[in-house]
């Protein structure tokens, strides 16, 4: 099992730009593609990630972080918890005991959904399954048992791939981005909220009519509506605020004007590598498993994150949510680290809200506010479950928390239900089974009306 597991941990710190080529180059020769197509793809898809990573890391790492920082100190604000971020998360999540066995573990939660047909997904996003691992390690902190902390992080993946699969149409019209799914442990956890925000704005007359999206400012303002345009303005708002100098506003406007153009390039880029593999992945499914419908490949949300309406979302709501922060009662968390996940938050909820800026902002604010809350909240077992992986506390800090994933609202809840004892835990399995038996039905539909559409062509 040691050994087992120190292949998995050599995986996981390969990186994702080596990793998903050798995942896409095998998926592609089992599905007969080639292997001369195989390994291009996967290349190009590697080549696509290395892009997303150096803009995400070079221009939002770099440039919005430190003007966030900016208005922490111009304004004199300060908050008892530290937002240590996703990485610091995600380092806690992979120390744990849970985090020792979650890939393989991962693995054969997937494969067996595959073949009870409770998922259409083939989820190779591995280096995520850290998400499940950090909501098992605060279940077995708060249970102080082992295995129920597996058992929730089994809870969180079968719950996460269900909505992965129910999300996925609207990821391939809304985001461009053709048999793909997204069973990302914290961009999805948002899914079910922004519906049912959604379908209550459609019942509040007038308010349901507003639409704000990036095809209508572009319609009504020409150039200047243009994402490049809509970026820079607000990074030199950004600066503004920050207190930045006339070179250090223009350069914030500019970095993140490129975001907006160069995200959706590097996304492209990725997808060009990944299409042919995707429809090899559908057509031999479809041949062999008549009832097994649409299979999509489960990927890393950052491939979604550079739909114009989600970072315009993003950098309207960054300042904002400093300004939360300070005013919202409750709340301890100084956020900082994790700023540039944001645009994470929405890679689901801008399809679902069908691109639609108002509704957008809507959503975001709320689960900003209450993503507060939760961080503020799980700060004290984030804490714990940093001390017990050894994790080296930021100077002066009593207590750790993190917008990824310490403001997730399924992880809260389950962390929360499996605290209420075995009755708790039983409400959260049953619910992955409901949600997991009723995705059955529904794919299986799906795969007989693909089946008569064939007949009948």
């Amino acid at each position: 099992m040691d050994t087992i597991i120190k292949v998995f941990q050599f995986i996981q710190g390969l990186g994702v730009s080596v990793v998903m080529p050798i995942v896409i180059f095998i998926i592609g020769c089992a599905f007969r593609t080639g292997v001369g197509k195989s390994l291009r793809a996967g290349l190009t898809v590697g080549v696509g990630f290395i892009g997303l990573n150096l803009v995400i890391n070079s221009l939002l790492g770099t440039s919005l972080s430190p003007a966030v920082q900016a208005m922490v100190d111009r304004y004199g604000l300060s908050l008892s918890t530290i937002d240590v971020g996703w990485p610091a998360s995600a380092a806690i999540a992979m120390g744990s005991t849970v985090g020792l066995i979650i890939i393989p573990l991962g693995l054969l939660v997937n494969i067996l959904m595959l073949l009870t047909n409770t998922t259409q997904t083939v989820d190779v996003d591995i280096w995520d399954y850290w998400h499940f691992a950090f909501t098992g390690a605060l279940v077995a902190i708060i249970t102080d048992t082992l295995w129920l902390g597996i058992f929730a992080a089994v809870v969180n993946m079968v719950i996460i791939m269900v909505l992965g699969d129910v999300t996925a149409p609207e990821v391939e019209k809304s985001l461009d981005l053709p048999g793909v799914s997204l069973p990302h442990g914290f961009t999805t956890a948002y899914a079910p909220i922004a519906m049912v925000i959604n379908k209550i704005i459609d019942k509040i007359p007038g308010v349901n009519k507003i639409n704000i999206n990036m095809d209508t400012v572009q319609k009504r303002f020409g150039v200047f509506g243009e994402p490049i345009l809509v970026g820079t303005f607000l990074g030199i708002i950004i600066g503004i605020i920050a207190g930045y100098n006339v070179t250090e506003v223009l350069t914030l406007g500019v970095s993140l004007g490129a975001v907006l153009v160069l995200i959706p390039k590097m996304a492209a880029l990725l997808m060009e590598g990944l299409i042919p593999i995707s429809d090899a992945a559908s057509d031999f499914i479809q041949k062999r498993f008549q009832n097994r419908g649409k299979i999509y490949i489960g990927l890393d949300s950052a491939v979604g994150v550079g739909h114009p309406v989600t970072l315009a979302i993003s950098f309207i709501l960054v300042p904002l949510l400093i300004f939360l922060a300070v005013v919202l009662p409750g709340n301890t968390v100084m956020p900082f680290a994790d700023l540039a996940v944001i645009p994470w938050m929405f890679v689901l909820i801008t399809p679902i809200v069908k691109e639609n800026g108002f509704r957008g902002l809507i959503v975001g604010l709320i689960v900003l506010v209450f993503g507060l809350w939760i961080a503020t909240d799980l700060a004290p077992m984030i804490t714990t479950a940093a001390n017990n992986v050894n994790f080296q506390m930021p100077e002066g800090a009593s207590q750790i928390s993190s917008i990824c994933d310490g403001a997730n609202p399924l992880t809260w809840a389950l962390v929360r239900l499996n605290g209420l004892g075995y009755i708790g835990t039983g409400v959260g399995a049953a619910v992955a089974v409901a949600m997991a038996v009723w995705n059955r039905n529904r794919i299986k539909k799906e795969a007989a009306q693909l089946h008569d559409e064939g007949e009948a062509a």
